[in-house]
């Protein structure tokens, strides 16, 4: 187990070699998911820095994620965007999950915004659909906070009350009204993957209350919430499993889906972001 000074220098020197390479200080965090990349077209480029130069950093290894930290101004805000995430499912613990959302946080971002491709099981969803994130579940087999604690990031025991923030979630809906843009809202569960779940399992999740699945964004969330991180999440739904009427589903259906939705998405974070 790793202690928390091991992980404090290899977090400075992450820290520190980006700040080598790039002299600028975000406020938002914003981390892209499946099919997602292209979100970052809006934003007025400052400089990138690819994962795989970055000490202790971990590397995406899926299809569609671009592994690099892009820093620039979006809507007047300075953003730093992880364009490519990590998952428990490409072998990856939960601190090395979490160490890109510390890295953002000690770079200075005090707000993180998580975007994800995910399974729909509300019947009133349909595939194109964003979701506004209200809560999570974790069915993770773990939890990034495991281990020693930092108590200047945050308590031992958090309490999760409004993991997503009320008034983020308000300003959201107010800005896809502006934009005439329908969204849904809904519980979020993260699963392991990296197959997708069978019938029997969204039957079971659906039960639970969830509406949308996917296998991230909970491990990111729990961090950013450790460390007083305001958190804003959306789910681009990219296919329905519903138990009754399941389909094939294959990569390519969901990032063309999710590339499908971009656009929209893209519109709406940009304006939740000029007015934060």
């Amino acid at each position: 187990m790793q202690t928390v000074e091991e992980f404090h220098k290899m977090l400075n020197e992450a820290v520190d070699y980006i700040k080598s390479q790039i002299d600028f200080k975000p406020q938002i965090g914003i981390i892209l998911g499946t099919g997602l990349g292209s979100l970052v077209d809006g934003i007025e480029m400052v400089g990138t820095v690819d994962y795989d130069k970055i000490p202790n950093f971990p590397v995406s290894t899926v299809e569609s994620h671009a592994g690099r930290l892009l820093f620039g101004n979006l809507r007047g805000k300075p953003v730093v965007c992880m364009q490519g995430r990590f998952h428990f499912y490409e072998g990856y613990s939960f601190q090395q999950i979490a160490f890109p959302v510390r890295t953002m946080n000690a770079l200075g971002i005090k707000t993180l915004i998580v975007s994800n491709a995910a399974g729909g099981m509300n019947p009133n969803f349909k595939a194109g659909d964003i979701m506004l994130i209200k809560d999570h579940i974790n069915f993770f087999p773990g939890n990034p906070l495991i281990g020693p604690n930092d108590n200047n990031w945050g308590d031992r025991f958090p309490d999760m009350y409004e993991v997503y923030n009320k008034g983020y979630q308000q300003l959201a809906k107010d800005v896809a009204l502006e934009q005439g843009l329908r969204i849904q809202e809904g519980i979020y569960v993260g699963l392991t993957g990296p197959c997708l779940e069978t019938a029997a399992e969204y039957r079971m999740l659906r039960g639970f209350g969830a509406d949308a699945v996917g296998m991230s964004t909970v491990p990111e969330a729990i961090t950013a919430h450790h460390q007083h991180n305001k958190i804003l999440g959306f789910s681009i739904i990219t296919d329905m499993g519903l138990p009754d009427n399941m389909h094939p589903c294959s990569l390519d259906d969901v990032i063309g889906n999710a590339e499908a939705t971009e656009p929209k998405l893209r519109e709406l974070i940009a304006g939740c972001v000029e007015k934060m």
